[in-house]
């Protein structure tokens, strides 16, 4: 019922309902303290997402081994034993775990516009794009169909104009250029279908631990813009479909996420 951080020192579960950082220098221990957190949460039946950065959490799945250092650690903890635990992988590339998959209609404009780092001129043209397909009811699933609605637009800009106001051709090649960007990276992975559903991440196993939702992002970490987008998605979409529930018992999901500077300016 509380989590142990080191000697007499716990988080209790209703106190982790609250934004937290695990901060250190390399090789102080950071990925061992997310590890115990993980699995503390999976106990108390908490489902748990993480990124693996470096391939070394995956051995979530499989009981630990004995050594020296383990059993000095555990000294006086008569309740450790080691234990494997629930893991569901997933990969944003579909090779080492589920595929992510995420529509551009899913995503939206004004994340979108935020991930291509486009002005606000730029953004205008993206939000008319986005008016324009929702209006036909047009489904925008990948790159591929955004790229055919903007040159449609652009195309067709006297008949949108009047209604929607001026559709700068120049801000919409800027619009395809940065989309180059994203399929240069792993775009047109992430951007398509089966769309991912958030509830995919929040579940509990037979005996009722909740599950470590693991993703694979040793090859992720190269492309910061496409990691990027999948952050903000799942932060907007946790904010969007979670119910405010006030004061809980314990969190209903826990989200940590490494490398988070690639989603703040500073």
């Amino acid at each position: 019922d509380k989590i142990l951080i080191g000697g007499d020192v716990y988080l209790l579960p209703k106190m982790a309902n609250r934004h937290g950082l695990i901060a250190g220098a390399t090789g102080t221990g950071k990925t061992i303290t997310l590890k115990t957190l993980a699995e503390s949460f999976s106990d108390m039946g908490v489902p748990v997402f993480l990124a693996d950065m470096k391939g070394d959490i995956s051995g979530l799945a499989k009981p630990g081994e004995m050594n020296d250092n383990v059993a000095k650690r555990i000294e006086g903890l008569d309740s450790f034993k080691l234990k494997s635990y629930p893991v569901e992988f997933w990969d944003l590339f579909g090779q080492k775990g589920l595929p992510v998959r995420v529509t551009l209609s899913e995503m939206g404009p004004t994340l979108l516009s935020k991930i291509l780092n486009l002005t606000e001129a730029q953004s205008g043209v993206l939000n008319i794009v986005f008016k324009v397909a929702d209006e036909k009811s047009l489904l925008i699933i990948d790159i591929k169909d955004l790229k055919s609605m903007i040159n449609h637009v652009v195309e067709n800009k006297d008949v949108y104009e009047p209604q929607y106001g001026a559709i700068a051709a120049k801000s919409a090649n800027t619009i395809l250029r940065n989309l180059l960007t994203l399929e240069d990276q792993g775009g047109n992975d992430f951007f398509g279908e089966p769309a991912l559903d958030l509830n995919d991440f929040i579940k509990v196993d037979d005996s009722g631990c909740g599950v470590i939702n693991v993703l694979d992002a040793q090859k992720l970490s190269l492309s910061p813009e496409i990691y990027s987008s999948f952050l903000l998605w799942m932060l907007s979409s946790l904010y969007e479909e979670l119910p405010e529930v006030g004061d809980a018992d314990k969190p209903k999901f826990v989200f940590f996420f490494d490398e988070a500077h690639l989603i703040f300016n500073r």
